[in-house]
């Protein structure tokens, strides 16, 4: 057809012009051989973004009362072999407990540790009514220790402004709640200085 006879001839003289120096074989040559690569953009693929599951917030845990104890679990017998447990825990985390171990060892791996189950025992307070409370920890919260005693008394003991002992196998540790105001899962992160005071 006349159209495609014009189009070839304009391609002709526009590569003349545009390739002086290449000879008429040459370019076609390039008319009928080279190959045209088109590139192909292949689209990104996106990641299916992950459903992330929602725990229950503060206020609907309260609700559900997940975290009470029933009265007819507030006995101290029935977290005894929770205590035993806590000690085995303790041991294997000093990696024994021996007459030469470092106290300060000692004392700096208690501060981290998880004390659900220790025995512990109020020495100091600004309140008086606290001093002497002894009883197996049952749950550690920001603010305060849960406490089951021996007569299976429930008690809420506030961390702030008390001290609390703990023992284990002849060592004695001493926690300054005042300082110890985070969750158990806070803790392990935290460096406690192994010397506190507190004004009574």
């Amino acid at each position: 057809p006349q159209g495609s006879e014009e189009a070839k001839a304009f391609v002709n003289a526009f590569l003349k012009r545009s390739m002086p120096k290449m000879k008429d074989e040459a370019i076609q040559d390039i008319l009928t051989r080279k190959a045209v690569v088109l590139e192909h953009y292949s689209k990104k693929k996106t990641k299916p973004k992950k459903k992330t599951t929602k725990g229950f917030t503060a206020k609907q845990r309260r609700e559900m009362r997940l975290f009470e104890i029933e009265p007819e679990q507030q006995r101290y017998a029935i977290f005894l072999p929770l205590h035993e447990l806590w000690k085995q825990y303790i041991r294997d985390l000093c990696h024994g407990l021996k007459p030469d171990t470092q106290p300060h060892m000692v004392q700096g791996k208690l501060l981290k540790a998880d004390l659900h189950g220790a025995i512990v025992t109020v020495t100091k307070s600004k309140c008086p009514s606290y001093v002497g409370i002894t009883g197996i920890i049952l749950q550690e919260f920001k603010h305060v220790f849960k406490i089951i005693t021996k007569e299976d008394k429930l008690k809420v003991v506030p961390k702030l402004n008390n001290v609390f002992s703990l023992e284990i196998d002849g060592f004695i540790s001493y926690i300054y709640g005042s300082k110890f105001q985070l969750r158990a899962s806070e803790r392990s992160a935290k460096k406690f200085k192994l010397k506190g005071t507190i004004d009574l």
